[in-house]
């Protein structure tokens, strides 16, 4: 409900077509009242949910899908080669088949598109998200932990190890019912799952480093007791010679006139800071030979929803900021 937020803000959105194959023909404003009365957008589908096929009818210019794993690949297919492709799912991401294989149990759905698939970091594959049709939109976690750290790699400051350690809000396990994610089950607890090398994302962190530098991750999740947002906690050793500042001037040439991917100087972030925005903000400290990253964002804008808008201004040649906020919306 989040992207649809978004695009009912965003200037440059003239049409939104809401799909859902489980509520065709339920109101969009019954499903989240907080849209509030519903503006013109969605008059070409009378502000109700469609089916798949009544919106491939309709002829999207693009198509955002926010479906689980391996399973929107299949729910996409009226859409592949006849309008742009966000898959806000992992269908796409890793390119390795057996390294898909390895972090989500079987072969990518659709092999035959991985090629054309790009990989939708919007600060660091922009040109190439500019001539995609089919854009891989990162999760949360990678997203936190690569924008700090693919500058690091490609500058050749860092040795190969990274080890990671993330906290994030319950909204993270996606909107599905389990006790385990109640809130009485997660209030006054925080608890680690999938550690070191068992996480399904250690394999898509360590793939897109490894695009520049031999890298590797230890990446362990944390479950904190927060509706949303989301730290993570890195360390890397320097290599001889390198510092602080080095990576500070890697950021800055990395990432300069970018408004969404920021390194905020020596204050340590917080999470609330990016609250709503669609912002990554980090900040670092040097403990002699290490230095400790410190990595913050919305896990449901940044993270989700508000980076694949991004990836949509960029793909149509759209102002970069369109529909988005660069200010946190506490």
């Amino acid at each position: 409900m989040v992207l649809l937020r978004l695009l009912e803000t965003h200037p440059e959105v003239d049409h939104i077509i809401a799909v859902s194959s489980s509520k065709p023909g339920a109101a969009v404003s019954g499903e989240d009242p907080g849209l509030g009365t519903l503006s013109a957008k969605y008059d070409i589908t009378g502000g109700v949910f469609v089916s798949v096929e009544a919106a491939a009818a309709l002829a999207p210019d693009v198509v955002f899908a926010a479906l689980p794993h391996l399973a929107s690949a299949t729910v996409c297919a009226p859409f592949f080669g006849k309008a742009v492709v966000i898959d806000l799912s992992a269908d796409f991401r890793i390119k390795d088949r057996a390294v898909f294989a390895q972090a989500y149990g079987q072969e990518p759905p659709r092999p035959d598109l991985l090629d054309k698939a790009v990989y939708g970091l919007a600060e660091w594959h922009t040109d190439a998200v500019k001539k995609a049709d089919l854009i891989a939109n990162p999760g949360c976690y990678t997203t936190c932990s690569l924008l700090p750290l693919l500058p690091l790699y490609r500058a050749g400051l860092v040795e190969p190890r990274a080890v990671i350690n993330a906290l994030s809000g319950i909204s993270g396990a996606g909107k599905k019912i389990d006790q385990k994610y109640l809130f009485t089950e997660l209030t006054e607890s925080v608890q680690l799952y999938s550690p070191g090398r068992k996480h399904r994302h250690t394999q898509e962190i360590e793939t897109e480093l490894g695009f520049v530098a031999p890298a590797r991750v230890l990446f362990n999740p944390h479950l904190v007791p927060l509706k949303r947002g989301m730290e993570a906690t890195i360390v890397v050793d320097l290599k001889p010679g390198k510092s602080l500042a080095d990576a500070e001037k890697a950021w800055a040439d990395a990432y300069a006139g970018r408004p969404f991917a920021r390194h905020i100087g020596a204050r340590l972030p917080a999470s609330a800071q990016v609250w709503g925005s669609n912002r990554c903000d980090w900040a670092a400290v040097q403990e002699g030979e290490s230095l400790v990253i410190s990595s913050v964002l919305d896990n449901l804008v940044k993270g989700a929803s508000g980076q694949a808008v991004q990836n949509m201004n960029l793909r149509f040649g759209l102002a970069e900021t369109a529909g988005l906020s660069v200010v946190n919306l506490f």
